[in-house]
Formats: C-alpha cells, sequence, structure tokens
C-alpha cells in the first residue's frame, strides 16, 4: 500500500525526475513512507534527502530558546529553500498540540523570524520553480484525534487519496475534471455572497484566479480556492469546527469585517490566543484565501486541516498571506484556515443563487 502511496506522490504530485534536489520532510512514525519515497526518488535519478521532523524537538525549541534565536533567520535554511526543486513533507505527528502550552508571545516572535523563509516558498511555488506537496500519514495521534480507532482512521486516509482505486492517479484526474467545472463558474464572478446562521459574507474576486487542488500540492486534494480582494470583505461569519493554530485550539470563532478588515473577532475557547494572532502583522487580519471544500470521500471532521479543508460540502477562508498564483497580495507571517460547514447555508455569485445544502447547483457543476 504505502508504496503505491509513494508512487503516487512521486509520479503525480510532484512529478520528480533526473537530478531533482529533493527534500522528504517526515516524523519517524512515518518511516514506512519515507522509505518508499526515497526509494522511488533514487530509481527516477533524483538526488533526495531526508530531514527529521519532531514533535519533542520543536517542543524544546519554543520552551527553551533565548529571544535572539527565536528572532534568527537560518542561512542555512534559507538557502535550501532557495535552491530545492522538489519538497515532499508528510504530515504525521506523534503528538498534535505539543506547542498548545507555550506562550503565543513567542509564537509570535518566531512566526515574524520565518516569514522570510515563507516569502521564499510563496515566490518560487508562484514561479513554478518549485514543486511541493503536503501529504498525510495515517498515526496513532491523528487517530486519535479524530475520534477513531488506529484501523479507522488508516482506512479513512486510505479514502481520502484514492489509494482504494486500482488506478488513483486516473481518479485525481477525474477529480480534477469535475473541479475545473466549478472554476469555470467561478472565473467569470465578482461579487460572492456567503450566507448561513451567524453568516452574512461578501467578497470581491473579480480578476483573480481560482486554484484547483486537484492532489498534486496537498494530498488529499478536492478544494477550489482564490484570493479575495485585499479590501473587499464586508460582513460577518462564524465557524462551524475549531480553528487551530500550532495546535493551539480556536473554538467559536466569530470575525466581523470592514473594508477587508478584521474589526472585530471573538472565540468562545481561546479568544486571547486568536486576538494575538491577528496583531502579528497587519496582514493577518485580512482574507488570504478563500475556498470550497469538494472533497465528498471526506465527511467528517478529525481536527487535521490537510483533511478538514477539502470536506465536501465546506467552505473556508485563511487569515494572513496570500498565495501569489491566485493574483492576491496579502503578505502575512500567517497563514491560518478556519472552516464553516455550509450544508444549511446558500452561496450567491453576483446575486445569483449557484450553491446549497452544500452543493453547486448550476448545470454540469458537481
Amino acid at each position: 500500500m504505502w508504496n503505491k502511496y509513494a508512487k503516487l506522490i512521486v509520479d503525480y504530485c510532484v512529478n520528480i525526475g533526473k537530478l531533482d534536489e529533493v527534500v522528504i520532510i517526515s516524523s519517524v512514525e512515518a518511516y514506512p513512507l519515507v522509505i518508499e519515497l526515497y526509494k522511488e526518488a533514487i530509481k527516477r535519478g533524483a538526488h533526495p534527502r531526508f530531514l527529521l521532523s519532531d514533535d519533542t524537538m520543536s517542543e524544546i525549541f519554543y520552551k527553551y530558546a533565548p529571544t535572539e534565536l527565536l528572532e534568527y533567520s537560518s542561512p542555512i535554511d534559507k538557502f535550501i529553500m532557495e535552491n530545492i526543486d522538489v519538497r515532499i513533507s508528510i504530515l504525521s505527528p506523534t503528538h498534535t498540540k505539543p506547542l498548545m502550552n507555550i506562550d503565543p508571545e513567542r509564537r509570535k516572535i518566531r512566526e515574524k523570524a520565518l516569514k522570510e523563509l515563507k516569502q521564499i516558498f510563496m515566490n518560487r511555488e508562484a514561479s513554478g520553480e518549485l514543486r511541493w506537496v503536503v501529504a498525510a500519514y495515517p498515526t496513532k495521534a491523528m487517530a486519535q484525534e479524530a475520534g477513531m480507532g488506529i484501523i479507522e482512521f488508516e482506512e479513512f486516509v486510505i479514502k481520502a487519496v484514492k489509494l482504494y482505486e486500482e488506478d488513483p492517479v486516473k481518479a485525481w484526474i477525474e477529480q480534477a475534471n469535475n473541479q475545473n467545472k466549478v472554476i469555470k463558474l467561478l472565473s467569470r464572478v465578482d461579487e460572492l455572497r456567503f450566507v448561513s446562521k451567524d453568516t452574512d459574507l461578501v467578497v470581491k474576486v473579480g480578476g483573480r484566479t481560482w486554484i484547483n487542488d486537484d492532489g498534486k500540492n496537498n494530498m488529499p486534494g478536492g478544494e477550489v480556492f482564490t484570493a479575495p480582494h485585499e479590501d473587499s470583505a464586508e460582513g460577518y461569519i462564524t465557524f462551524t469546527y475549531p480553528a487551530i493554530y500550532g495546535g493551539v485550539e480556536v473554538e467559536g470563532i466569530r470575525l466581523r469585517f470592514r473594508n477587508g478588515n478584521v474589526i472585530d473577532a471573538y472565540a468562545v475557547k481561546g479568544d486571547e490566543f486568536l486576538k494575538k494572532i491577528l496583531e502579528v502583522d497587519e496582514g493577518a487580519k485580512k482574507i488570504g484565501e478563500l475556498a470550497f471544500g469538494l472533497n465528498y470521500s471526506i465527511d467528517r471532521f478529525t481536527k487535521q486541516i490537510l483533511f478538514d479543508e477539502k470536506i465536501g460540502g465546506t467552505i473556508h477562508i485563511a487569515l494572513g498571506s496570500a498565495y501569489l498564483r491566485t493574483g492576491g497580495r496579502n503578505v502575512s507571517a500567517i497563514h491560518w484556515d478556519m472552516i464553516k460547514d455550509m450544508k444549511d447555508g446558500l452561496v450567491y455569485v453576483d446575486g445569483d443563487l449557484v450553491y446549497k445544502n452544500g452543493k453547486f447547483i448550476i448545470d454540469d457543476v458537481v
């Protein structure tokens, strides 16, 4: 199974070729998949290297690092980000909230220090120089967080990434084609209005580019997204699910926008953390991403954004940095996704109803 997954990632997601400089980032939990990825990259003549991502080490860093280290931007990290051809990140945590008790101020300092690296990533992926994917590997910690058994969660992941299909690549191409129909509709739109319980939000998207997340950057994929005009958001929105940032869970978020900026923010749980993150920089108060979740194989909330932002019948926005290839201009040290279930909601495009009960209702649009 993991060899089949590795081939999907190597050939479909990032298209590894001869002498590509490849970085594979993962915890030890995903070692069976890492080995298969390494083998498949070598067989294609690439040069892979493995970087360990460890939750305990992350906690140690944030807990003990002096301020000057929190503020430090490593030239080695910068060199790697500027020179690799492919980055494969395997989401495989051993602990889902390793930084939950770290002082938000320390995290704010570190976010600012990492801003340059994130901007290099944004620029290189926008130009096509950097091919990248974030893929999920089922771990016990993720299963527990999702409220599933270990075997149950593994089956959930296999279904979400379409490994149950005889030809997963063909299945993802079909998903991509269906999502292109949505993009064809939305690309003609100037204004979107979202109406649901405790939500009435209007954004402008005219002239912006909609991106088809067909599994090549996220595995699983299953969304279409863009960046709204930075000064356009008006109204309010309440999010259905907890929004998780760096392991900190914030529940019952309600945001009010004026001229594109958050002017009022409230959370039932984690209100202080929410307000601190919004103060990281000016860009943190604006919407950097707007998306529709269209992967109907993902039908439950797992507390893992890689799955949850794709849930069929949802929308999400991200506060903070925009992906440049959408035409978005917002720059921030953060990119924080927040998800709303729209199964009882409506979406209007330029005044016309096109989405109801979690699905598009226009002919030839899924």
